[in-house]
């Protein structure tokens, strides 16, 4: 379970069978019997669509852009097979000068 402060583990494709993997913390106290009311009013529950948006970086808390225009079941596969956006974005960003330099030494090469 994950709770505000905390890291949320790794979204993975198979989250809509049981979505086990990430379970956001109400309050549940391990210590009251299952049955207690108060306690099943604060129950564990999963992430919904739109958070897996956000934990895969294709919203933001304060913008909503990204569109599901897919069931919840298809949405959680395709934000568990997907990688984060914005991490391949910074990667690529690091990797562009790089890439550049030798696309540049192999096209003196060709002229050479």
């Amino acid at each position: 379970m994950v709770g505000p402060n905390d890291r949320a583990r790794t979204l993975s494709a198979r989250y809509y069978k049981d979505g086990s993997e990430i379970l956001i913390d109400r309050g549940w106290d391990f210590n009251k019997p299952i049955t207690d009311p108060e306690n099943l009013l604060n129950r564990p529950r999963r992430l919904t669509p739109l958070e897996c948006a956000r934990l895969m970086g294709f919203n933001t808390p304060t913008g909503n852009e990204f569109k599901i225009p897919v069931s919840d079941t298809q949405a959680y596969k395709q934000f568990g097979n997907s990688v984060v956006a914005p991490l391949f974005a910074a990667i690529a960003k690091q990797m562009k000068p790089y890439i550049m330099k030798a696309r540049a030494l192999e096209e003196s090469k060709k002229v050479a």
